[in-house]
């Protein structure tokens, strides 16, 4: 998850820039998202309907199904973003530098700059879209999908072979895994400046984990 807003022109992680509609519908995205989240944190996700956040967004209701195939994904939108991620990242290293090496600066980075993606902010907003995810069985259920989707992207990126395959399955969980353990650490009362060396240590030896298994002998 992030809480950053979408990129105004598309350009960043190696994506071409956007057309006028395009994020003219991107900044729709978000707002329909935004003002569902809303309603969602002060209610509650099972108590408000698909009726009120279309009325919320200014929206009629099968507009809103266009852009949101079910009341969960206005919930996880802020997922979208990082769906590919992994794949981007590969995608764009540098020449010489193997695919986990790049994941691995990347997740780092993303400590060092307290992304919500690596479970490691505490920023109050973030920790209450944490707890509606989290608390909310079918936003849970949901996830599944998001991540099964970034597990196929990063194959795709990885070549698409079977071997592909494994190795994705295995970065997306690991990624998956240290994001958990931070936010549950950070839920429980730590703050993130506080878990951030024990949040590296964890991410250096998942990642040595990884390596050893990845990059050997096949």
């Amino acid at each position: 998850m992030s809480a950053e807003k979408a990129r105004s022109d598309g350009s960043a992680d190696g994506h071409a820039p956007m057309s006028l509609r395009e994020r003219k519908k991107q900044l729709t995205y978000q707002a329909v998202s935004d003002a569902a989240i809303d309603l969602f944190l002060r209610r509650g996700f099972d108590k408000v309907s698909v009726a009120e956040v279309a009325a919320a967004a200014d929206i009629s209701k099968p507009t809103l199904f266009r852009y949101f195939p079910a009341k969960e994904d206005l919930a996880l939108h802020r997922f979208a973003d990082h769906e590919d991620e992994a794949a981007r990242v590969v995608t764009a290293r540098p020449p010489g530098t193997a695919p986990l090496a790049a994941l691995r600066a990347h997740f780092l980075d993303g400590l060092e700059r307290r992304d919500p993606i690596t479970g490691l902010c505490d920023a109050p907003e973030v920790l209450a879209y944490h707890a509606l995810l989290y608390g909310t069985p079918a936003l849970v259920a949901r996830l599944h999908a998001y991540l099964s989707r970034s597990e196929a992207a990063l194959a795709r990126a990885l070549g698409s072979s079977l071997r592909a395959r494994l190795a994705a399955g295995q970065i997306i969980a690991v990624q998956r895994i240290l994001a958990s353990e931070n936010w549950r650490r950070i839920n429980e009362g730590a703050t993130a400046d506080g878990l951030y060396a024990e949040a590296v240590e964890a991410a250096e030896s998942g990642f040595a984990q990884l390596r050893s298994g990845l990059e050997g002998p096949p």
